[in-house]
């Protein structure tokens, strides 16, 4: 359950970056009502998953998923371009989060 209120903390924050840029500087409502629902909904779930997994390992997550997510996103949906050092850069985060998160015996998590 805990990491399923990661996942949600994530795909909130994820949500609300990737709308800054519609958002125009707050002056488009929709996407304005987006940036700010989803950020709530980014560290109301972020604080949920607090109770049960370390503050490092869930912030680690957090921001190098969603770091790698709203990345492919202004790909695909800003035609943001990736050159190779980006795209080795986004695996070593890849690469980085699953050592946190399967190999580190350093906290209980």
């Amino acid at each position: 359950m805990h990491y399923f209120a990661l996942f949600l903390a994530i795909l909130g924050e994820v949500a609300a970056t990737t709308s800054l840029k519609a958002a125009e500087s707050f002056t488009r409502i929709g996407p304005t009502i987006v940036v700010v629902v989803g950020y709530l909904v980014a560290f109301v779930c972020l604080s949920v998953t607090l109770k049960t997994i370390p503050v490092g390992i869930a912030y680690a997550t957090w921001s190098g998923v969603g770091i790698v997510l709203v990345a492919f996103i202004g790909w695909w949906r800003y035609g943001q371009r990736l050159d190779l050092p980006a795209i080795v850069g986004l695996g070593f985060i890849i690469v980085g989060v699953l050592m946190v998160n399967l190999l580190s015996k350093t906290e209980v998590h």
